[in-house]
Parts: structure tokens; sequence; C-alpha cells
């Protein structure tokens, strides 16, 4: 489903590109490069009320772009490079990274990849990897669009919220992922998902992760690093300080325990501007980790050497899979529109 924001928001990018004003503003603003974000790489996806189709894109528009990247001359390479290039500059280079560890990462990608020469970086949390927890984003989606209405606990109201047509499932799912995000604690969210029955059904499609075994086997390929993303995806803006340090430190030390490597790379679950601020920064450094990614929209600069518990990504986004919307966010020209005039994206 497309809203008035997207259309305009694809409107902007296409007529950046084919107007000429990104590649006028490339010298410009685009800096040494950036950090690309994608999630899931699968062909024919399915997100039954759209509401998560932004996160995946197929694997032949990722075979495309890793292609266009290299024909306008910008590297390919890993996210170690990319930190080492930033203070000294040079040609421009872009690191691919990963969120959540799915298993079409493996299955779908990983082929795209090899044929590209590609380097990449798997952000895992090890609570999804093993099970523990279930992705709500996408298992409330589901659930809302196979039910004719949803039970909320009795805790939470206890109503009943009907969603038998398609306008009343759109309303109800976003109501549901909105309570999730803001009034849901972190560590209930799955209480809440076992509650109005979206957990019990939920793999019936299948497995969404990769496994250890699989994730030991891409952990030494030699495209491929492995980097942290909290034990349980959990919001850690929402947690008490020492619980988000636990949950940063805990799933480098998790991920070491099963592939012998400590991963040197974090990436914040939730990454917008809301979600992390000055003290999440502090404690991914804490944590020790080498750099730590957001989900703030922005290409890379000089600058950014300093602020490496702090980097801006370029989101590939599932709703805009086509090359001339990725050379216009490169371009840099749409960095300072998202971020108040700012150049240089930190917290």
């Amino acid at each position: 489903m497309i809203d008035a924001r997207e259309k305009a928001r694809k409107l902007v990018l296409g007529a950046g590109w084919w107007s000429g004003l990104a590649a006028l503003s490339t010298p410009l603003l685009a800096g040494a490069g950036a950090i690309l974000m994608l999630h899931r790489v699968r062909r024919h996806a399915t997100s039954p009320l759209g509401l998560n189709s932004h996160l995946s894109i197929e694997p032949d528009f990722l075979d495309r772009l890793l292609a266009d990247l290299k024909r306008r001359g910008l590297a390919l390479v890993s996210l170690d490079e990319l930190l080492e290039r930033l203070p000294v500059g040079g040609r421009r280079a872009v690191a691919i990274t990963l969120d959540d560890g799915w298993l079409d990462n493996l299955t779908d990608a990983l082929p795209v990849f090899e044929t590209h020469d590609a380097p990449f970086t798997v952000y895992v949390a090890p609570g999804l990897t093993s099970g523990a927890v279930a992705p709500w984003w996408e298992v409330v989606e589901e659930k809302v669009a196979r039910s004719d209405a949803i039970y909320l606990p009795e805790g939470e109201g206890g109503a009943a919220l009907a969603c038998a047509d398609p306008a009343d499932k759109l309303s109800v799912a976003r109501s549901l992922m909105e309570r999730l995000t803001n009034d849901v604690p972190e560590a209930g969210q799955q209480d809440f998902l076992r509650q109005i029955g979206a957990l019990p059904e939920s793999t019936a499609d299948g497995r969404r992760f990769m496994d250890w075994d699989e994730i030991r086997g891409l952990s030494a390929h030699p495209l491929a690093t492995i980097g942290a993303h909290t034990m349980h995806h959990y919001n850690l803006r929402r947690l008490e300080e020492q619980v988000a340090l636990w949950e940063m430190s805990a799933s480098a030390a998790g991920i070491e325990a099963e592939t012998g490597m400590r991963p040197s790379h974090f990436a914040y679950p939730y990454g917008y501007e809301r979600a992390v601020g000055a003290r999440e920064v502090a404690l991914a450094r804490e944590a020790g980790f080498a750099s730590a990614v957001t989900t703030r929209h922005g290409v890379l600069h000089k600058g950014h050497a300093h602020h490496l518990h702090a980097l801006p990504r370029i989101s590939i986004n599932g709703n805009f899979q086509r090359l001339s919307y990725v050379r216009t966010l490169l371009s840099g020209l749409t960095t300072p529109l998202s971020n108040r005039g700012r150049r240089v994206v930190t917290v």
C-alpha cells in the first residue's frame, strides 16, 4: 500500500536523479561514501498488509544495485576497510550491512554478494537466532491478516478489536505495532504476542532466521563479517542503563561463544533519533565495539571518524527498488534535507 508520503518521496528521489541535481550535488555532498542498510533479501517477498514490505528487497534488485555501484566507480568494501578510509578520504566506498540475521541473507543474498565480490556485515541478535524472541513486527502483521478479531490481554484492556475487513486490519495492525513500540515493556513483548495468539502459529511458514551452524559457517566466509545486535532486539532507550549495557555486551559474548570470534561492530536494533542518544552511544563504546550504526539517514564524511558509535546509514527500502532512487540517496542530496540541514549526521 502506497501512502501520500511514500509517493512524494519517490517523486523527490526520482526528480533528484533525472533532473541532474543529484549528479551536481555528488562532489559537494556525497562525502566518503555510505553504509547501506538492508534487512531481508528474498524472492517474491510477502507482507500480507504491506506494513513490512519496506524491509525486503529482491535478489535481482540487489544484483543490479551492486553492478551499478561498481559501474559508477564506488568501491565495495568491508566495514573495517570503510572505517579505515574515513579519516583519509579518497575513492568513495560503500559498505553493506544486513540487520537481524535472516535466513534469506544466506540463501538469497550471499550468492549475489559472491557474484560481485562484495563484502558485507550481518548483525545478529542471539535471541532471534535461538528463537527465544520472535520478530513482533512480522508476527503481529501475520496474526491480524489471518484474523477477524484480536482479543487484547486483560492487562491491556481486554477489548476485542474487530479486523475482518481490509481497512480494519490495517488500523488494528498499526495500533498493535504502536502499542508494542511505545507501551508494552520490551521484556513483556513476547508475552503480549503469546496472549493475543500471535506466537503459536507464527512458525507455520518455516524458519525465519539462520541457526548457529549457519552463522558459524557464514562467519568463516571471506566476504562476511558478523556483528552484534543486542541479545533480544530491544529498544535500548527504553531499558535501564545496566540492562542496556548487558544487552550489548552479552550479545557480543554469545556470538563469540558460538563462532569463536567476538564482534567488533554493533547495530542498534532501533536506531532512529528517539531511540539512540548520547547514553546509548557511550554504552556501545563501553561495551568495546569499534563502531555502531544507527538507522539515521545519511552518507559518511571525514567528520564521522570522530563519531564511530553513531554512524548513519542509507536504507535500501523494498518499496523503493529503483536505481535512480539509490543514486539520489548516495549523492548526499537528501542527507541535509532529512537532518535539519546537517551534513555530518550524528546523535
